[in-house]
């Protein structure tokens, strides 16, 4: 329901939204708590977080997730709708459960079958995103507690997302992240990068079937309802970098200076790499290490072994180079606080906005490296003056800066300016 909207008294002060403020003890359009649908992946649900914190909900969200079956045969059906690779893994646990019957009463043994998330428990131990229920909560309590923030994002939440949209749409704001390709039309809010939109070359156009055109690139430019941002959305803000300053001023502040973070991610499909990257790395940073008080290596989960290895032996012994074993607590935001540079691989569009959020010092390795829409991302990073190519002939005590990438910051206004025209507003 929305409020009712009554002139303002002459001279009287302008209310919050232009609501009078007789409304202002009430719920009805204000918008107090948030859902998250996330997929179970880190850089994807920071997403999510990330935004919820930027507007102000981070202390009143729920997060709920939209999991898939894990392991064995199921790394083949990925790229099914969620829902339909679930009823297909569940026939084919039910035709192992049967042959593993027989098989037990004839005396041979069993082969383990991979199971859902990899615990013999399934779903069971994770908060699963149950449409009828959010529905239902929703609806419920939307004349007590006003209406629900929902964020998502990820391909695999998109379906959810939209139906929460469609059963609840006088209940609910649905920001969707990530490009959901043909479906911009089923939520209140799309946020997705710019190279998410880089159109596919002629070339590559004619190699694609036509009718699967739609789902790759999308057709035309957006509408008013779709925010672009050059990077990811992150929680990585002026707030949470000066918490993060006291709380490793004790660790970070005595070492030499410039301190100089690498952070290394994984080979993906679109930028492809191994031990060679690695060895150019270790090369490189050799070089620089003159210009260097201090260096911090740390690794993600998708490293793989044979380049951690790598690293760790060429320069795990350097005196002037510590490298992080994966232990709690997780350095990272100490590393963006205190950072004076960083080096980071081109894999992860993640780590790089989080990065250059900071204003400081970036520079890419493996970038020549990563193909289709990731080349597009690389691009607007250089021509916004935000990285530079790691070359290994850089003097890391020369600074240089940029105006910080701010991407979650300009989402989350265009955000409220959105529930705002619908006649709503934020509180947290």
């Amino acid at each position: 329901m929305k409020p009712i909207r009554l002139p303002e008294p002459p001279g009287s002060p302008p209310s919050i939204g232009g609501v009078p403020d007789i409304f202002e003890g009430g719920v009805y359009g204000v918008i107090r708590r948030a859902v998250i649908i996330g997929n179970g992946f880190p850089a994807s649900e920071n997403q999510s977080i990330g935004l919820v914190r930027a507007l102000g909900l981070s202390e009143k969200q729920t997060l709920y997730r939209v999991t898939r079956p894990r392991g064995g045969i199921n790394e083949w059906l990925h790229w099914l709708p969620v829902s339909v690779h679930k009823k297909i893994y569940y026939i084919i646990s039910q035709i192992y459960s049967y042959s593993r019957f027989l098989i037990a009463r004839r005396g041979k043994s069993l082969v383990h079958f991979p199971v859902e998330n990899g615990h013999s428990a399934g779903l069971s131990s994770v908060l699963e995103a149950d449409l009828r229920n959010i529905v239902r909560m929703a609806k419920e309590t939307s004349e007590k507690d006003g209406p629900l923030l929902v964020v998502a994002s990820g391909r695999d939440t998109i379906s959810i997302a939209s139906s929460i949209k469609r059963l609840a749409s006088e209940n609910v704001f649905v920001v969707q992240i990530q490009h959901p390709r043909s479906h911009l039309d089923r939520f209140d809010m799309v946020i997705a990068p710019k190279h998410d939109y880089y159109p596919l070359t002629p070339h590559a156009q004619e190699q694609v079937p036509r009718f699967l055109r739609r789902y790759i690139t999308p057709r035309e430019p957006p509408d008013e309802h779709v925010v672009l941002t050059v990077g990811a959305l992150h929680q990585v803000d002026s707030a949470s970098l000066r918490s993060a300053a006291n709380a490793w001023h004790d660790e970070f502040a005595p070492l030499p200076k410039p301190l100089l973070v690498v952070n290394i991610g994984g080979p993906t499909r679109y930028c492809k790499y191994s031990m060679d990257l690695a060895k150019q790395l270790t090369t490189s940073l050799h070089n620089v290490l003159a210009s260097c008080g201090s260096v911090r290596i740390s690794f993600s989960r998708r490293t793989p072994e044979k380049v951690s290895n790598i690293i760790v032996k060429e320069l795990g012994t350097h005196p002037k180079i510590y490298i992080w074993d994966g232990e709690e607590p997780n350095p990272h935001m100490g590393h963006l606080a205190w950072a004076d540079a960083f080096i980071v691989t081109a894999d992860s569009v993640s780590m790089l906005s989080e990065v250059c959020s900071t204003g400081k010092p970036v520079y890419v390795i493996g970038a020549e490296r990563c193909s289709w829409k990731f080349v597009e991302f690389h691009k607007k990073l250089r021509e916004r003056g935000l990285v530079r190519p790691f070359t290994g002939l850089e003097d890391m005590s020369e600074s240089w800066s940029y105006p910080p990438l701010n991407d979650t910051a300009e989402a989350a206004s265009r955000v409220h300016k959105a529930i705002a025209e619908r006649g709503w507003r934020l509180r947290p």
